[in-house]
């Protein structure tokens, strides 16, 4: 090949990369979903529950924050309010984005890069994981629609990506003396810099998010497929909350990397698979498990104490708490949605719009 021509396929192919989209869904999966909304009455219907909200969100106004505050804070602190009060706004960005790129009115895509704008240029990121994991609507939003913003304004909201991804590596909380390092928020932190190292095609970011995956593997999860997150607060419920982000990278890392993470074993025999045949057990309700009886961590009991919804001490694992782990692991072993069917106990083809986006999304 000349000189003219390797050059023309480096730029053509940097120009697809660039584009192309792994957390969210790409121009032919779009046509699948126009085509599945158009034929399917349940699938429909999660559509226009999206337009509904894309309708709303047009007359509203965006509520960005100044510091996403949610972590280790009780219900009713002022803070937490406030910051659960502006991410109003995240599912608001998913619903603008998804029905712009399916239906094509350009007023979505407005309304939904004036959101991505405010929040960039007002919401300055903290690196904590447990905050910023709050951002996967938003992220998924932009990617949807990030071919259709103006280079000046994607750019800033690229920068405000990138910062947030760069910060969650540097931040005191990814210190490796810190149990925060290698817990569930290392999880969240790895999905979070995954999801946007794919959005804006950031090569550093990529890599940090591959090799630290294959690492949390040796120092978050057990070789029986318990996890230092169930060991540290005797609860399922942690173990669920880091198999999710874990479980939403995986499927971003096979999609842009054809590499199936989800079954990808360390050297001391952990996967997020065998996590996953763990925890289904107490899912399936074959057994139970009392809740927090033995944390380690005294904000377990504070909320307790606050009488906050799913924190009881002792109260046993609901089984439909861990349903979201199965319905995301369905997207590598399409059999766990019949499970999860039965631990929600629906018939309905797709009980989720996460089984929607498998469909979608499969090979």
């Amino acid at each position: 090949m000349n000189t003219k021509l390797l050059l023309s396929a480096f730029v053509l192919f940097a120009g697809i990369s660039s584009k192309a989209q792994y957390t969210s869904f790409n121009k032919q999966e779009i046509t699948k979903l126009k085509s599945a909304i158009n034929a399917n009455a349940e699938i429909k219907k999660y559509y226009v529950s999206f337009q509904k909200a894309a309708d709303a969100a047009l007359n509203e106004s965006p509520n960005p924050i100044d510091t996403i505050r949610t972590e280790g804070l009780l219900q009713g602190d002022p803070k937490k309010k406030a910051t659960q009060k502006a991410l109003e706004d995240m599912p608001k960005i998913y619903a603008l984005s998804l029905v712009y790129r399916i239906g094509g009115d350009k007023k979505y895509l407005v309304k939904a890069k004036e959101y991505l704008m405010a929040w960039a240029t007002k919401t300055t990121p903290n690196g904590d994981p447990i905050d910023d994991t709050n951002l996967d609507r938003a992220i998924e939003g932009y990617d949807l629609i990030k071919e259709d913003i103006k280079s000046s304004d994607a750019a800033i909201i690229k920068e405000w990506w990138r910062k947030t991804g760069e910060l969650e590596i540097t931040a005191k909380y990814n210190n490796p003396e810190r149990m925060t390092s290698k817990n569930n928020w290392n999880a969240h932190r790895l999905k979070i810099i995954g999801e946007i190292a794919w959005s804006i095609n950031d090569d550093r970011l990529q890599k940090y998010t591959i090799e630290g995956f294959k690492k949390h593997l040796e120092v978050n999860l057990k070789p029986d497929g318990s996890s230092i997150d169930f060991e540290e607060r005797d609860a399922l419920h942690y173990h669920v909350y880091d198999l999710e982000p874990l479980l939403k990278l995986c499927i971003v890392l096979k999609r842009a990397t054809n590499t199936d993470y989800y079954s990808f074993t360390s050297p001391i025999a952990t996967s997020v698979e065998k996590s996953v045949t763990w925890l289904l057990p107490y899912v399936n309700g074959e057994k139970t498990h009392g809740e927090y009886t033995n944390s380690k961590v005294e904000f377990d009991r504070k909320r307790a104490a606050n009488n906050e919804g799913g924190f009881k001490i002792g109260a046993l694992f609901d089984p439909k708490h861990g349903a979201n782990v199965l319905l995301l692991a369905a997207y590598f072993r399409p059999p766990f949605l019949d499970t999860a069917r039965r631990v929600l106990g629906t018939d309905e083809a797709y009980p989720s719009w996460q089984s929607v986006s498998n469909e979608m999304m499969k090979n």
